[in-house]
């Protein structure tokens, strides 16, 4: 591996944790992280209210190129939807009568390497 993926992955993980931090913060239940079926992954998943929240974390320098939404890509977002599919097939029961969501949490980190945290709710509308 290259120094320059240990550090986007380095980021990636930064990001993460800072996403959990906000979300506990703003009264989250965290249900599961980096869930995984196949090559199908989730990042966040997290309960509030009545709502189930898939939550897919982009993190960025500040100074990068694109942004968190432009990773956002049409292909991600209909492998999030399976991802989704098969990870509400294994646990129906447990969110029967939930409201389903899909957010992106947008992770700037600072010059300072602090992490800056947006929750950008209703990102993709599967219908649900």
């Amino acid at each position: 591996m290259s120094n320059e993926t240990l550090d986007r992955a380095a980021i990636g993980r930064l990001g993460e944790e800072a996403t959990v931090k906000h979300l506990r913060q703003a009264g989250y239940e965290i249900c599961a992280r980096n869930w995984r079926s196949g090559s199908y992954e989730l990042d966040i998943v997290a309960r509030r209210y009545d709502t189930l929240h898939i939550i897919e974390v982009k993190t960025r320098q500040a100074d990068a190129l694109t942004s968190p939404e432009d990773a956002l890509t049409e292909h991600k977002i209909r492998s999030l939807h399976r991802a989704a599919r098969i990870y509400m097939g294994v646990y129906a029961r447990r969110y029967e009568g939930y409201e389903v969501q899909f957010d992106l949490a947008k992770v700037l980190m600072q010059e300072d390497g602090t992490p800056r945290v947006e929750l950008i709710e209703r990102v993709a509308d599967f219908g649900w």
